[in-house]
């Protein structure tokens, strides 16, 4: 049955988007064109701000940079009993979804599914968004220059998720 319904449903909606500019009086076929030449526009606007943002995450991961930042980060991880083992998802996270999630591979390959590295990058990965990225394409489609507010408020409720989603997976799941 859900099948049926999965197969049928974009059909569906086409055939609604129809009748609904049909019964509207709107030329249907140049609303779709003006619409596909924005998307257009808006995808020219926005390929700098992703060819830098590529090129930024190719030098970071490239260069030693992420295992000296880990190497530096490490002492305090350990006071604080963070899982030192996902230092590489929350700095790479933010800035590459494909590279987090290369990076969440190799921690469940390397750890296992059910260990809390495992779950506790698992848990990051679903419940995170790749800010630069994000805020990259948004704000590049629009033509916002001034983004530092929300470049702080992001990267503030990033780090604030970190924590939570350390703290549940130790303590509500492993009771560690």
């Amino acid at each position: 049955m859900l099948d049926i319904i999965s197969l049928g449903i974009v059909p569906f909606l086409v055939i609604i988007i129809v009748i609904h500019g049909y019964l509207k009086n709107v030329d249907i076929y140049d609303a779709f064109t003006e619409g596909a030449l924005e998307g257009l526009k808006t995808a020219f606007k926005i390929i700098p701000n992703l060819i830098a943002i590529f090129i930024a995450i190719g030098v970071f991961r490239g260069s030693k940079a992420l295992d000296i930042l880990i190497d530096s980060v490490s002492p305090i991880t350990k006071i604080i009993r963070f899982p030192e083992e996902i230092l590489p998802l929350v700095l790479i996270r933010p800035l590459s979804g494909s590279g987090a999630l290369g990076v969440v591979r190799d921690i469940i390959s390397h750890y296992g599914p059910d260990s809390l590295p495992g779950i506790t990058a698992s848990v990051l990965m679903g419940s995170s968004e790749t800010i630069f990225y994000t805020m990259a394409l948004y704000f590049g489609s629009v033509g916002v220059k001034d983004h530092g507010h929300t470049l702080r408020a992001a990267l503030l409720s990033y780090i604030i998720s970190v924590f939570i989603v350390v703290f549940i997976s130790r303590y509500l799941l492993f009771n560690i």
